[in-house]
């Protein structure tokens, strides 16, 4: 596993805290690395065939194989281990958390108050913000309170605990700053757009910021913004990157309608995000996008691969069913394109893309294979 790379934000661990994340992070291995693979095979060698006895034929999509998979004590295991290690996950990184707040919340502020004289980036919160219910209905991928709950006065609790919870999740693959996603959309720029220099750059659902710094250093020259729904994890996004010395401007803001002016971006873009909302609100999304770029202007969205064969869409969608993930099974088979048009872009400058970037060693384990989804429209 990469090593994590510390910054003024991230909770110190005691010799056992480190010990229990390493013990997290040895068991996903186990579990996605020697486990997982076995229900394809348990798939191919008794579940297909046994419903295709039952049935006279095999099943006719992902719903049932679904059906029948639930059923195998195989899965059953697996699936019972991958939702525990999940929580065990954030337990590891909460305790942490907690112990220092206090101090994380004065490092916050005190970096906030860093480069006043100088471009270091703003931070905007609006408390009157409505937290859609995509947020609020379920904790996303369990994580308590979500990426928006406020426990204190000031807290960045839900930005530390993800930082490292998602190391954690990917086992290192997002790299030592979890900035894997905003690498791969980076490198699709620079392969597909060589020469596109934006100067006003937009990233919908930034989160704590890790991809958003990406493109802030990519583009020095351009105003870089970054947005989310939850107030902890942008002022954790905020002290992060001034304590990584990069200008960004974030701000409180919901993706379905934000307070920037037409045409304000020559770039908009998103990493992971469409799928943590629902059918109506990607609409309004994509139209929101279209708003906010100049004519000639780009939007990119960077997505997981949803799977193939019909069980690798079983596979994929595990974690709608078990991980609080709970539009991402309805994006399997979603048009992408077809929405995007609906959004008010024109067909012929829509592409829904496959992209797998080159990567170093440390990464390979886990997206050797992985073609990343991207959803590419230009404003006429």
């Amino acid at each position: 596993m990469p090593a994590f790379k510390q910054h003024p934000m991230v909770p110190q661990t005691t010799h056992d805290e480190q010990a229990r994340q390493d013990f997290v992070s040895a068991l996903r291995g186990h579990l996605s690395g020697r486990l997982m693979p076995g229900a394809y095979q348990v798939y191919a060698a008794r579940v297909e065939p046994a419903f295709r006895s039952k049935h006279g034929r095999g099943p006719k999509d992902e719903h049932e194989v679904r059906h029948a998979m639930t059923e195998d004590p195989y899965y059953q295991f697996w699936s019972a281990m991958q939702r525990r290690s999940q929580e065990l996950l954030w337990e590891s990184v909460i305790d942490p958390t907690e112990r220092q707040l206090p101090e994380l919340i004065d490092r916050a502020r005190t970096l906030g108050k860093r480069g006043r004289g100088k471009r270091r980036g703003t931070l905007r919160l609006d408390p009157k913000l409505v937290v859609p219910k995509y947020h609020t209905a379920a904790d996303i991928h369990l994580q308590p309170g979500g990426y928006h709950t406020d426990f204190t006065a000031d807290d960045v609790a839900a930005g530390a605990v993800y930082d490292k919870g998602i190391n954690l999740y990917m086992g290192g693959a997002l790299g030592e700053e979890n900035n894997l996603t905003g690498d791969t959309l980076l490198a699709y720029v620079r392969e597909k757009h060589p020469s596109l220099k934006p100067r006003s750059i937009l990233d919908l659902g930034c989160a704590i910021g890790n991809s958003t710094v990406v493109w802030a250093r990519a583009f020095p020259k351009a105003r870089v913004h970054g947005i989310d729904v939850g107030a902890p994890v942008l002022r954790y996004a905020h002290a992060r990157a001034q304590a990584m010395g990069v200008a960004v401007d974030f701000s409180q803001q919901n993706a379905e309608r934000t307070d920037f002016a037409d045409g304000s971006f020559d770039l908009v873009l998103s990493h992971i995000v469409l799928h943590e909302t629902s059918k109506s609100a990607l609409t309004r999304v994509l139209a929101e996008c279209r708003r906010l770029l100049k004519p000639g202007g780009l939007m990119l969205h960077l997505e997981i691969p949803r799977g193939r064969t019909d069980i690798e869409k079983f596979m994929h969608n595990w974690e709608s069913y078990n991980n609080n993930e709970t539009f991402s099974r309805y994006m399997t088979d979603l048009d992408l394109k077809a929405e995007t048009i609906k959004a008010g872009f024109a067909a012929d400058a829509v592409l829904v893309d496959e992209f797998a970037p080159k990567l170093d060693v440390a990464q390979m384990n886990y997206t050797e294979h992985f073609l990343w989804k991207i959803l590419a429209a230009f404003k006429r």
